[in-house]
């Protein structure tokens, strides 16, 4: 019987490996491995072997060491020792006729076989199959596999997740634009920053042809990936609605009716619309987003809001706004992560700092005044990961250019 103290030891070893070692190929019979060669001695195991489902029946894909005893190179899903450990989790099996199954009967050395399984998802099974000597305590060894087990369950189940959010991540990414379109008189930037890896905030532009473009904005509830699949509702929602030509009102009184009937309702999201004429006539709609600042000089227009979120009820009441773009003014949307960030000593950002932010450097390109706010948003929160989802969307309107002949 092993020493409890170097028991715990070496089994704390052992789990902080399964949980910090690079996942790959070779991952789960190097485990196999590190259970043999840490506890091999003291609790009598040896001879690992690792099968992995296929079909209708466990494969051999990792003996620990070539064996001279007889290795099934396969075990039936359906035989009775297969069905124990699947049933059980772990087990042990007393009863010697059972060790068959394992390709151990018969031996003139005492031994018995151990197993454990351990799954991903319901198609992903693996089983790690172990011998026992003469000597071993079941207790130590039912804590060890269920240990291990454990262990190596949360960890598939983790990186699952974590490839399931990464594919959701790039999906999210190929929504969003990869850059602004070439809009005829005006410059146009763009940047989402998710809290995780993947977020709630949304943008867009819709390029309509050379006289009008339009541009979105928008917050789902929540973070991570409940928010960002409702991210991709809307941004489907939205363009499909624009590409038949329907009005903006009715495309987003239409989206609400759809996002509300889909989802929980507690799941919402604040929408800011709003097409931009070649003259500088800006028409939107703004369902209960964070009003979009319009900055030419000292003065600033709130694209307030004209509705409320979209998909807490089943119908909203939404109109159109109207403002004016003059030339060498800057329109800057944003989500609610940029003036809510927090500095040491708890106070937000604030708009009234993103104002003065537009305003100081409404002269530089729209995209420098895109990074002049994150720089400046990041470093008020002194560097600290960001704790929601930070967008910005800017949009400058070009000054005219001056005639060649001119002062001639």
């Amino acid at each position: 019987m092993i020493e409890p103290k170097t028991f715990y030891r070496k089994l704390d070893a052992l789990l902080r490996k399964i949980g910090k070692e690079k996942s790959g190929k070779k991952f789960l019979s190097s485990i196999m491995a590190e259970v043999e060669s840490s506890f091999g001695e003291d609790l009598r195991i040896t001879n690992g072997r690792l099968y992995q489902e296929q079909t209708s029946a466990f494969a051999l894909i990792a003996p620990l060491e070539k064996s001279k005893l007889k290795q099934e190179p396969k075990l039936a899903l359906d035989s009775e020792a297969v069905q124990r450990v699947l049933q059980n989790g772990s087990y042990i099996f007393d009863d010697p006729a059972l060790g068959a199954d394992f390709g151990i009967e018969g031996q003139r050395e005492y031994t018995i076989p151990a197993a454990f399984t351990v799954v991903r998802n319901p198609d992903r099974r693996w089983l790690f199959v172990f011998e026992l000597k003469s000597g071993w305590a079941r207790e130590e060894i039912e804590f060890c596999m269920n240990a291990v087990r454990s262990a190596l369950n949360y960890r598939l189940f983790s990186d699952a997740i974590k490839n399931d959010l990464q594919q959701a991540a790039t999906i999210q990414q190929s929504l969003l634009p990869s850059s602004a379109p070439p809009v005829r008189g005006y410059e146009v930037a763009g940047r989402s920053q998710p809290a995780e890896l993947v977020g709630g905030d949304l943008y867009d532009y819709i390029p309509f042809d050379d006289e009008m473009f339009g541009v979105a904005i928008g917050d789902a509830s929540g973070h991570g990936l409940p928010a960002a699949l409702l991210v991709r509702d809307v941004v489907t929602g939205l363009r499909m609605g624009l590409e038949k030509e329907m009005k903006m009102v009715e495309t987003l009184k239409k989206l609400n009716r759809v996002i509300h009937r889909s989802t929980y309702s507690s799941r919402f999201v604040s929408l800011f619309y709003g097409e931009i004429e070649s003259n500088g006539n800006i028409i939107y709609a703004n369902a209960g987003h964070p009003a979009p600042l319009l900055v030419h000089g000292e003065r600033v227009v709130e694209l307030k809001a004209s509705g409320i979120i979209i998909g807490a009820l089943p119908e909203i009441s939404l109109h159109r706004g109207y403002a004016f773009f003059e030339p060498g003014a800057v329109l800057v949307l944003y989500s609610d992560g940029i003036f809510e960030r927090q500095g040491r000593d708890g106070q937000q950002f604030s708009i009234a700092r993103l104002k003065e932010l537009a305003i100081q450097h409404q002269a530089k390109s729209a995209q420098e005044i895109l990074e002049t706010i994150f720089n400046a948003v990041y470093e008020y929160g002194e560097g600290a990961n960001w704790e929601d989802d930070a967008t910005v969307v800017v949009v400058k309107k070009a000054l005219p250019e001056k005639s060649a002949n001119a002062g001639t």
